[in-house]
């Protein structure tokens, strides 16, 4: 890295190869960039969802929620407010429509960096001429960075100083979650946006706009109702995707686009699923809850979205082996042998059969009667160890297989409960400050329902002699 060049319209970060490193496009907002870098004017032949990004805050569809007049968005867009943002939202949601908004916007130097190839070399020396920039002519910088959440810690870190005393104005997008991707002193200087997914009106006017719009297609295609409604629908919100599809479609069309052609374009609906980030969470969680709620149906769904985009199988089946005891526990004791079996299924067979296996436990798990017993049993207990409620192993419960346990009483007194013909006794097993209490409470769901006549019949003999608050 050599330095950094400066002329009216570009400012590129250079590096002694002669090549342009890490750095998308840097330019004086005076007016519209020049040449073909990204966030200069569009070329004709660029693809159709590039040609038709809105040109102005006027021409921006969805969003309305950050677009009233003084709300963030739209202040960070005329340039009335240095504040530094991070805008979060799903693809195809117009986080690189705004940052080209903002580039066409106001007398600020425009900054854009890929984190897919910047380093904290090309980050500093940006910073190094914001600041040398801000100096001679006063001019704020406005830095934009795509993909921000795959900057490591170090490289977010070199950012924090330059936008806490407002050398560079960051704009940063992420689809990922920012509470969990961009770290805490970066995400508090920063004013984070919330991009939500486009609808269908939206998008669908999106699309409408594509095919009339000189930018577009200009009228040279038209669009069945059927074909724009497949279309609309599979794209899930994501604009980029829909006028891929339709430019797709186009190439191939006279005249007028059919369903048929459309769904030849768009070939499979992708899914919005991202293993390592917010996706993979928000699932996983939608479908335990759908299994909690006895919900089949809805499981069934979020298994389907789990497996179609990639999820390791056997990270689907652990979480349902953990539910088989934390949600239905002795309420129906073969779900836990079910998401068992499924696990070792999968792992023996794997996918696509396996899909299978899974399936089949999801359903047996969703439809089987419900008891959180286990769990609330176990944490009650293990609260009560780590407040201290523990005391000493009584003496006829302490091991006396070893020579010299007698000469210290261990074992002495201990009642064997198959001598009793019920198979039960009364004794005391718990330690003083534990006893009489029940931390099992089973539910009346399910096979847990005998399990409770039956466990209120054994605790009344078993505690029939038992010394009351002892703290032996």
């Amino acid at each position: 890295m050599t330095g950094v060049t400066v002329n009216r319209t570009y400012v590129l970060v250079s590096h002694p190869a002669g090549r342009v490193c890490g750095v998308d496009a840097l330019f004086d907002l005076s007016g519209p960039g020049e040449g073909g870098d990204s966030f200069a004017d569009v070329p004709p032949g660029a693809p159709l969802a590039v040609r038709m990004r809105p040109r102005t805050l006027a021409e921006l569809v969805g969003q309305e929620h950050l677009l009233a007049p003084g709300a963030p968005l739209h202040q960070l867009v005329t340039g009335d407010s240095p504040m530094s943002v991070i805008l979060w939202g799903p693809p195809g949601s117009g986080k690189t429509t705004v940052a080209h908004l903002v580039a066409r916007s106001a007398q600020r130097k425009f900054v854009a960096l890929s984190a897919l190839s910047a380093g904290v070399k090309d980050v500093r020396a940006v910073i190094d001429a914001a600041r040398a920039d801000r100096r001679r002519s006063g001019k704020a910088t406005v830095l934009f960075i795509d993909e921000v959440h795959r900057f490591t810690k170090t490289q977010q870190d070199s950012l924090l100083a330059a936008v806490e005393d407002r050398t560079v104005t960051l704009l940063a997008a992420t689809t990922e979650n920012p509470y969990f991707s961009v770290v805490s002193p970066l995400l508090s200087r920063c004013v984070l946006l919330t991009l939500r997914p486009l609808g269908e009106t939206a998008v669908g006017k999106l699309v409408d706009r594509a095919l009339t719009d000189e930018r577009g297609l200009g009228g040279t295609v038209t669009l069945s109702p059927e074909a724009r409604d497949h279309l609309v629908r599979l794209a899930g919100g994501d604009v980029r995707k829909a006028l891929t599809a339709l430019e797709a479609a186009a190439s191939t069309a006279d005249g007028e686009i059919g369903l048929a052609t459309i769904e030849q374009a768009l070939d499979v609906a992708a899914v919005r699923y991202d293993r390592d980030g917010d996706g993979h969470y928000d699932i996983s969680s939608a479908l335990i809850k759908s299994l909690r709620g006895s919900d089949v149906d809805a499981a069934l769904h979020w298994l389907a979205r789990m497996l179609v985009a990639g999820e390791d199988p056997r990270y689907i089946a652990r979480r349902l082996v953990i539910f088989a005891s934390e949600d239905i526990g002795m309420a129906d004791p073969v779900a836990l042998q079910v998401a068992v079996a499924a696990a070792e299924a999968v792992a023996f067979i794997g996918l696509p059969e396996g899909r299978l296996n899974l399936a089949q436990a999801v359903i047996h798990l969703a439809t089987a009667p419900k008891s959180n017993a286990v769990i609330v049993a176990i944490d009650e207990a293990m609260a009560d160890v780590r407040a201290g409620r523990t005391g000493t192993v009584p003496a006829h419960l302490r091991d006396a297989h070893y020579a010299g346990a007698k000469g210290l009483g261990h074992g002495a007194g201990y009642r064997y409960p198959h001598d009793d013909p019920r198979g039960v006794l009364s004794q005391q097993y718990a330690p003083g400050p534990a006893l009489g209490r029940d931390y099992y409470r089973p539910s009346g769901h399910g096979s847990e329902r005998a399990v409770a006549e039956r466990l209120d019949k054994l605790r009344a003999i078993i505690r029939s002699e038992q010394p009351r608050n002892s703290h032996s």
